[in-house]
């Protein structure tokens, strides 16, 4: 198939986000499809170095190529800028390759439009990457925003309880059906021996969705204690109070410096011990079922995985390799259970990674009923 891939890699230009979206191009070119990455957000990019959205899109365009370039996509992309020009592959280009496409896959609002080359496309699909938070925007949205997603043939979300009786998210006359984020294991794969450090890389407080939902702060305050109660060394690479963190022990490092580049981010988690991870207080209170695709790295890296529960543990296996906590106790529970053999779970981390989100597992499903 021919697929035309909507992402936000410019939009924001840290390494997670970009292997979000370089990990489905990948994955869908391993199986054999011809893929091509668009951006067209109608939005400034964000550029780190100045601190500041930007007018000018050279350090996205610079960024969205240095990304690519290196898996041999360096041709395969195009950026709207907010004023309407085409960096990268032209307008025309973009037309010429929609215009015989099978597939438009948007994710995570990588185009806010409706071209008419994307109307075109027979088959369309958006992908949530913030389950609960979009709901809940559309719920309360403007006509404009309900009628974008309506036009989409399907819609799939990372929050594994979104429209079961398990979360209360309201999702009026939208199916949204479950997916996980696609990881290409050989990238992670690492013989690097890890610090003894349980990691993570957060944000404390994003500025989407501030109407509709809480965030990681909310949820991280109840264990910010944690440091204290253990022996455990932890690091976080974090935007948000750094100095309050080491008050009660937490290393600290810059999470944009730690993910300026896609290579730099890998690094950081390759060289982790294990992670720790708080979830964001919408999913964990509406018990989405999220489960971030920061932890699927970690796990495909063969490194083990504590994470707070928001409902995942209902559709993955917790315990071994990837356990789930809800409280002190069983942080401080998982922390111990992971050094008393590290060796088997790491293996397990692996083993898990391999059996739900190897790209080869998730993406022929999608496929799958994306085009139906």
């Amino acid at each position: 198939m021919k697929i035309l891939f909507a992402g936000i890699i410019a939009r924001y230009p840290f390494g997670g986000v970009t292997w979000c979206s370089l990990m489905y191009l990948l994955g869908l070119r391993a199986l054999g499809h011809e893929v091509f990455y668009i951006e067209d957000t109608g939005e400034c990019v964000y550029d780190p170095i100045l601190n500041t959205r930007a007018t000018d899109p050279i350090y996205g365009t610079t960024y969205i190529n240095n990304a690519l370039e290196p898996y041999g996509l360096g041709d395969r992309w195009s950026f709207v800028n907010y004023d309407g020009g085409y960096h990268g592959r032209t307008a025309d280009e973009v037309r010429r390759f929609a215009a015989d496409a099978d597939l438009f896959i948007n994710l995570s609002g990588g185009s806010w439009f409706w071209r008419d080359e994307y109307v075109r496309i027979p088959h369309k699909v958006f992908i949530d990457s913030d389950p609960a938070f979009t709901q809940l925007a559309i719920a309360k949205a403007e006509p404009w925003y309900v009628d974008f997603f309506q036009r989409f043939d399907h819609l799939f979300t990372f929050g594994s309880n979104i429209g079961t009786p398990a979360s209360p998210i309201p999702t009026g006359a939208f199916t949204w059906r479950k997916t996980w984020q696609p990881v290409t294991m050989d990238d992670w794969r690492t013989d690097t021996a890890p610090r003894d450090r349980f990691t993570s890389v957060m944000t404390w407080q994003i500025e989407s969705f501030a109407d509709v939902g809480g965030n990681k702060d909310q949820e991280f305050v109840k264990f910010i204690e944690l440091p204290s109660k253990t022996p455990q060394r932890f690091e976080l690479a974090i935007n948000g109070p750094q100095a309050l963190l080491r008050q009660y022990g937490w290393d600290t490092a810059d999470a944009m410096a730690v993910s300026r580049t896609p290579p730099e981010y890998r690094a950081f988690i390759q060289e982790s011990k294990a992670e720790f991870g708080v979830a964001k207080h919408t999913y964990v209170a509406n018990r989405s079922g999220w489960f971030s695709d920061r932890t699927e790295c970690y796990l495909a890296a063969g490194r083990p995985a504590l994470v707070q529960d928001t409902g995942w543990t209902a559709h993955l296996p917790s315990g071994e390799g990837l356990l789930a906590f809800s409280n002190m106790d069983e942080a401080l529970a998982g922390i111990d259970r992971i050094n008393s053999d590290y060796n088997m779970h790491a293996r397990r981390a692996s083993e898990i990674a391999h059996a739900h989100f190897d790209a080869r597992v998730v993406l022929p499903r999608l496929l799958e009923t994306a085009t139906r």
